[in-house]
């Protein structure tokens, strides 16, 4: 099963209401909000980071980036760093690299959801492929996903 049908089935068996889109094909979140008419922070990138050897998943707005001090006492480790694609590529074999969604739980990961994600009612976020995305609401998000939400992001510049 490919990682879109895989979190379509599992928001359908847990009546969760979300709409999917189809763009051309981009790379970056901020890219994709953009195709998809979305202001950057409204559209929910995924960050993998090694957090004292564990792979875990940040998500945060596209404009957005990791404050890597904050996300280490959020995470409680003594090392942060950005997983590099070779160590996380395989935890979702059913995934294009770089296009996970923020569904973490079903790949049996713990998520980080920065705070900062609360303050829009939808969300928007990559569906497992650089031309499919979905949208839903951020409470139904928290419901399902049980995201550990924290700030740990920073706006750039």
């Amino acid at each position: 099963m490919q990682g879109k049908q895989r979190l379509e089935t599992y928001l359908r068996e847990h009546k969760v209401p979300f709409q999917t889109q189809h763009h051309a094909q981009v790379f970056t979140a901020q890219e994709v909000a953009g195709s998809e008419h979305v202001p950057g922070k409204m559209f929910t990138k995924v960050v993998m980071v090694i957090a004292d050897g564990k792979l875990a998943m940040l998500a945060l707005p596209a404009p957005y980036v990791v404050d890597f001090g904050k996300a280490k006492a959020v995470l409680g480790a003594k090392d942060v760093r950005l997983a590099e694609e070779g160590e996380f590529a395989s935890t979702f074999p059913d995934c294009d690299v770089g296009a996970m969604s923020p569904f973490g739980n079903l790949y049996d990961l713990p998520v980080y959801a920065d705070k900062a994600l609360a303050e829009d009612e939808t969300i928007y976020f990559q569906a497992g492929t650089h031309t499919d995305t979905m949208s839903l609401k951020y409470a139904d998000f928290v419901k399902l996903v049980k995201p550990t939400v924290a700030e740990f992001s920073r706006r750039p510049g």
